[in-house]
């Protein structure tokens, strides 16, 4: 079934670590992000989160609060580790005791930003906003909705330095997703970067990107967020869709060019051996295709008491090391997570995210290539937009002959064979197609929204009624949006948690399909969500990051960590989708 040399699972490590190495070395060297100094700090910090949990307990506990805490000033860091139990043992602090520690020698968590006034904010709406919503009760909430970017904007204090701070320092103002997320996330700031686009809020829509940049040319690609300790994984892969977005809402051809060099970076970057999977179609053609894969085999830092626990029904330190990879992949994937990373739901310890081609990673890879291959003719690269046409064209040929599933109409994740532990090129089986539904399964839909003037759409008529039909019959979509999935496992990327990601990844895919159908059936998933976005912040107060999608205006659940509001995503959406749909004065905003 496959042709690959055995190695130990540590062996991929090794390489991984001696890829990324070549990335963040000169920002490791002297001390700087990823060097020394911030090693030892994070292993104070995980010290102080282990310590916390004894002394506080598991009930309402939330783990990234301590890695996020920085040094208080004037605090020597030997002495808050001495002043610590034993590690590994001791009688557990009292919650006094904790309370004291944490007092004397750590800075509250979020306390290294600053409230940053965004300058092109104008309140209460710009001029040239949301044109097509002629709503009282609907306009209202937009307004409302679009001054949220104010309470989401900051700048990292000066003086920000790895010795003393997990936050890594940033060029320009951010826009956090908000709640516990006190930091610049990634694939959360493509759909941020949308809405501040609808806000006419282009200045604060660059600095998200050029903060991105300076990521990628610290590290060679994006980290998941800016924190030091997510240097070992990246995110789902929007970066040139950003930069995209803002060149079409403004013209600014200086930032494409200044981008340029980094989207080369974070391409190759996802290119490398250690992403890349080669698999031999039933014709004898060898495709190049992308999956997940962190460097990490040990606790997430931002989670390590979760991840242990977890880990703790494992036997062995090398399964349990296995397991750490899976789930720092899973979370490089932005769905942390789901039953669709497992080979036994709702089991976490079987994730086995690595073993997995995504169908939406290669999605968004493949409109990655087709956007360097638009800039490069933009800036007169014409030999670069040549090879980077090639390089969509093949992989486009990849998805549809190892995804593309003509039977149930949908792109499907591809599973790799789970006795293999590093690179090869692995034999077509269809059986290999994970069947089961995912929003997921929908995305590439998406791509119908971007092909260049003349040039024909990714998924052609006839193909999109299929995928249409399909996903009607799939069983996703609820009264409020669609769900992650159809499996109920307590995760939070599963049922019945719906997210704005989604919605809009598969709502601007059927509005691009061409036809009248596919935009009315766009506007009625539009529709549920904005309606259960407005109920939920009516009764509430706050934008939530997820949604059930059974019931209008309540918020998601489960997961591993509290309800989280503010909320970036979920902003920029509705705003998206109000401004590409309106909504009429006599239509009902309401849940019906």
């Amino acid at each position: 079934m496959y042709v690959v040399a055995r190695h130990h699972h540590r062996l991929l490590l090794l390489l991984a670590v001696l890829f990324y190495g070549a990335a963040t070395g000169a920002a490791a060297a002297g001390g700087g992000p990823g060097g020394e100094d911030d090693g030892a700090l994070l292993d104070l910090l995980q010290r102080v989160q282990s310590e916390a949990l004894r002394a506080f307990g598991p009930r309402g506990f939330d783990p990234k609060l301590y890695v996020d805490m920085p040094l208080a000033a004037g605090a020597d860091p030997g002495a808050a580790a001495a002043a610590l139990p034993p590690a590994g043992g001791g009688p557990a602090p009292s919650q006094g005791e904790m309370g004291a520690f944490l007092a004397r020698y750590l800075a509250p968590a979020g306390s290294d930003l600053e409230a940053a006034d965004p300058p092109d904010l104008a309140l209460p709406e710009p001029r040239g906003f949301l044109p097509r919503v002629q709503s009282g009760a609907a306009r209202a909430w937009a307004r409302e909705v679009h001054a949220l970017w104010w309470n989401l904007t900051r700048r990292v204090a000066p003086g920000v330095a790895a010795a003393r701070h997990t936050l890594l320092p940033l060029p320009c103002r951010a826009v956090v997703p908000g709640s516990g997320y006190r930091e610049l996330y990634y694939w959360d700031s493509y759909w941020v970067v949308r809405g501040l686009l609808v806000s006419k809020m282009y200045e604060t829509a660059k600095e998200v990107v050029l903060n991105l940049l300076s990521l990628v040319e610290r590290y060679g690609f994006v980290l998941n967020g800016a924190r030091s300790y997510y240097t070992n994984r990246s995110q789902p892969p929007l970066l040139s869709s950003m930069v995209l977005e803002i060149y079409f809402g403004t013209g600014d051809l200086d930032l494409v060019k200044k981008a340029f060099p980094s989207l080369l970076k974070e391409h190759n970057f996802w290119m490398s051996d250690f992403h890349r999977v080669m698999v031999r179609d039933n014709q004898g053609q060898i495709h190049s295709l992308t999956r997940y894969q962190a460097t990490w085999n040990k606790p997430r830092p931002e989670s390590a008491t979760t991840d242990e626990q977890m880990a703790s029904k494992l036997s062995s330190e090398v399964d349990k090391e296995k397991f750490y990879r899976q789930v720092a992949s899973a979370a490089e994937s932005g769905w942390d997570f789901s039953s669709r990373w497992m080979r036994n739901p709702p089991d976490m310890t079987t994730l086995a995210t690595t073993y997995i081609i995504p169908v939406d990673l290669n999605a968004f890879i493949y409109k990655m290539e087709r956007d360097i291959e638009f800039f490069a003719e933009l800036t007169g690269e014409h030999t670069t937009s040549k090879e980077f046409s090639e390089t969509a064209k093949a992989r486009q040929i990849a998805i549809d002959s190892i995804l593309w599933n003509s039977e149930m109409e949908q792109w499907l994740d591809y599973w790799l064979p789970a006795d293999v532990q590093c690179q090869g090129v692995y034999q077509w089986n269809s059986k290999s197609q994970n069947r089961n539904i995912f929003a997921s399964n929908f995305i590439p839909i998406w791509l119908n929204a971007y092909h260049h003037s003349g040039s024909v759409k990714y998924v052609n008529e006839s193909k999109s009624k299929g995928v249409m039909r399909s996903l009607k019959a799939s069983g996703l979509l609820h009264s409020s949006g669609i769900a992650a999935s159809l499996l109920n496992t307590g995760q939070q990327w599963d049922f019945p948690n719906g997210w704005a990601p989604l919605q809009h990844l598969i709502v601007e895919g059927l509005v691009n399909c061409g036809s009248a159908e596919a935009r009315e059936f766009a506007e009625d998933i539009a529709t549920r969500w904005v309606r259960t976005n407005y109920a939920a912040y009516k009764e509430s107060g706050v934008m939530y990051e997820k949604y059930d999608v059974e019931v209008c205006g309540r918020s998601g659940g489960s997961g591993e960590y509290k309800h989280q509001t503010g909320f970036g995503w979920s902003n920029g959406v509705v705003l998206s989708f109000l401004e590409e749909f309106g909504w009429p004065r006599g239509k009902e905003i309401v849940c019906s």
